[in-house]
């Protein structure tokens, strides 16, 4: 039996899928927000964010990496060889934007 798997990604504020969706990274009062936007819905939040981000100052990293179980699996595996191996497994896979932790979750158990 064959099996397929299919990520379909979605704008997290149009709800419109699409194969330009990105994730994006912001703070506000310490808290981390990650939010998959196509560039439309982008340029939305730069626009609504932008007069703040001009008025304010850039605070400075402090270097430290975010700990979190499924991110440190994603930041730990290669997306290009994730979707190298999962191709050659026969698994579906997008040619841009996340690769599903299903997949990244089986490439690791392979290898």
């Amino acid at each position: 039996m064959a099996q397929r798997e299919v990520t379909i990604f979605t704008d997290d504020l149009s709800g419109i899928e699409g194969e330009d969706i990105a994730t994006h990274t912001f703070s506000l009062d310490g808290v981390g927000y990650e939010i998959d936007l196509n560039p439309d819905s982008y340029q939305l939040l730069l626009d609504a964010l932008g007069p703040f981000v001009s008025a304010g100052r850039k605070k400075p990293t402090n270097g430290t990496r975010r700990r979190g179980g499924d991110r440190q699996t994603v930041a730990m595996s290669d997306p290009v060889k994730v979707r190298e191996w999962a191709q050659s497994q026969g698994i579906e896979v997008n040619s841009r934007g996340r690769v599903s932790r299903e997949v990244i979750e089986k490439y690791e158990a392979a290898h």
